[in-house]
């Protein structure tokens, strides 16, 4: 089966582009040109992979993304011709789980989506349930526990957590963690990881001043200081 994307964008050339090239690279693809027909259409339909672009009438991209991680962790790679770094840091606060800014390769488009959709997908990723007190890390299912309860990551906070929680005790250096969540190519000037990290710890209820599972080890990285049961 084909994997199926979901392209919401207003601009028509680039979505038919985008989907002529995707579909001779064997992938279902439908073009949703505002946010309204894209929520429409996602009522009835689970795409694989969403792609995003954030300048839009009326509704925005982000605030588009806002709405749709109260109910979904479907991935979703954001695309902006206004390439601010502000954008990509909102962005990823809010559940994305790439960024492109415009103009792009779509190769490179292509190559970050399948990235993406391995991580999210491939059942030998999904072998084992990781227990600490007071949270359960099941990735076969891909949900997560916190005291009792489902709380809701994206694919990218997931895999954040998972590589975390597989490596309890251990320091992991922030070029360590974009090698293995999101696998692109990364600057020292980047705040990508951080952003990740700060977006994970507020769903893991932890504050400034209560680190119960993820440390920081300054000028490295961070640590998961929480003991297996």
């Amino acid at each position: 089966m084909p994997y199926k994307l979901l392209i919401v964008d207003d601009d028509v050339q680039l979505t038919e582009l985008l989907e002529e090239f995707f579909e001779t690279n064997d992938m279902s693809v439908v073009s949703q040109h505002t946010p309204e027909k894209a929520f429409t259409y996602l009522e009835r339909n689970d795409p694989d992979l969403i792609i995003l672009d954030i300048m839009m009438p009326g509704m925005d991209g982000l605030q588009f993304l806002k709405k749709l991680r109260e109910t979904s962790t479907v991935p979703v790679v954001m695309l902006t011709a206004r390439g601010e770094v502000s954008d990509r840091i909102v962005g990823l606060e809010l559940g994305a789980d790439d960024y492109m800014p415009k103009p792009f390769e779509p190769r490179e488009l292509l190559a970050r989506i399948q990235s993406i959709l391995r991580r999210s997908q491939s059942p030998a990723e999904m072998q084992d349930i990781l227990e600490f007190d007071g949270l359960i890390v099941n990735k076969l299912r891909q949900e997560v526990e916190l005291d009792g309860e489902l709380i809701h990551l994206s694919t990218t906070e997931f895999e954040a957590l998972a590589l975390f929680a597989g490596n309890a005790g251990k320091v992991l250096d922030r070029e360590s963690l974009v090698e293995n969540i999101r696998g692109i190519r990364w600057q020292s000037y980047d705040r990508s990881i951080d952003v990740l990290v700060s977006r994970l710890r507020s769903k893991l209820g932890e504050t400034p001043n209560s680190m119960r599972f993820i440390k920081t080890v300054h000028g490295v990285g961070y640590k998961f200081v929480a003991l297996p049961k």
